[in-house]
């Protein structure tokens, strides 16, 4: 099943203006930083997490450069969710100046 994609510069106008964004990442790359509006569920826990992403709207999918959240946004698409992958992950979120925010005292980054 193909799941549509948007680029960064798309996927940061979206989440800004309300649509769920679905970070598929691990935790200590969320720490180090991530978008504002993001919610974590790393891909290793969707399947018994499914329960947190909304069926009523679509939802943007990003990990940190695009293949994780493609596999995410698939399996999503199976079960029902209107999901599309963000092309280039969080590094294309971060090179097109996408908002970022760190769980710790250091400088939100992306690596």
């Amino acid at each position: 099943m193909a799941v549509p994609s948007v680029t960064a510069s798309e996927a940061i106008t979206l989440s800004e203006g309300g649509t769920w964004l679905l970070d598929v990442r691990e935790q200590d790359e969320w720490d180090r930083g991530h978008a504002p509006s993001a919610h974590l569920v790393p891909l290793s826990e969707l399947g018994a997490r499914l329960a947190e992403v909304p069926t009523d709207q679509q939802v943007l999918v990003v990990c940190l450069s695009g293949g994780r959240s493609q596999r995410a946004a698939t399996a999503l698409a199976q079960s029902g969710v209107d999901a599309v992958n963000v092309s280039g992950g969080m590094l294309a979120w971060s090179a097109a100046d996408g908002p970022l925010v760190s769980e710790g005292t250091d400088a939100a980054r992306v690596e």
